[in-house]
């Protein structure tokens, strides 16, 4: 696949936090979560802009559960919640932390905060709520600046990042997703998840690697 003109491209982190990854194995630790950094490093050598998301989330949000049984299950009808899940991602805690290796938020060039509100859970990073009517800024941004590409990383493949790059894909940009610069929850999600992408239009790379240099 030809590289994109990288004064055309962004690159995108999404939820590389240590929330989910095997530093923080009590809360939502994705197998191998913790090995991304080095690739979304080497993506972002490839764009203009940098942006990245973070979930920010209070523990007493409406999806919160400590009932192991109810992790997945449907949320509180009327909310912006899809299902329930275990604290995670709170602020001031090692979880909400990128990942060892990756810039400070302040270094990049944009960066999106979501699930700040205790009824609203999202997963993609474009949009605050799951209706995606309300912007995070992210697509405005980078339409104001001519991009048109956008490489895309991050956990987890099967939620976050699927939904992230889905939306960017909607929003009209070249979608380019990093197979080794994400990790999914489970083999079965995360396939689906890549199928359903696909049929979005989204192009699927296994590194920067496959990008080749523009002549």
């Amino acid at each position: 696949m030809k590289r994109p003109d990288r004064n055309r491209t962004a690159s995108f982190d999404v939820d590389a936090q240590r929330t989910f990854t095997p530093l923080c194995p009590d809360e939502l630790p994705v197998p191998d979560g913790d090995a991304i950094a080095d690739e979304l490093n080497r993506q972002a050598e490839l764009a203009r802009f940098r942006v990245g998301s973070k979930d920010a989330h209070s523990p007493k949000a409406a999806w919160v559960t400590d009932d192991a049984s109810m992790i997945g299950a449907p949320g509180v009808e009327g909310d912006n919640v899809e299902e329930h899940w275990p604290v995670h991602a709170v602020p001031g805690t090692e979880g909400f932390e990128l990942l060892p290796g990756l810039p400070r938020p302040a270094d990049y060039d944009f960066f999106v905060w979501k699930g700040v509100e205790l009824d609203m859970h999202p997963y993609g990073a474009c949009y605050h709520d799951l209706a995606e009517r309300m912007s995070t800024g992210v697509i405005e941004w980078l339409k104001a600046r001519e991009i048109t590409h956008v490489l895309v990383g991050g956990l987890a493949t099967d939620y976050c990042v699927k939904a992230t790059a889905r939306q960017l894909a909607e929003a009209g940009f070249g979608v380019i997703l990093n197979r080794a610069a994400c990790r999914g929850i489970a083999p079965d999600s995360t396939e689906a998840a890549l199928e359903e992408l696909r049929a979005a239009g989204v192009q699927l790379i296994d590194s920067v690697e496959a990008l080749e240099p523009s002549a």
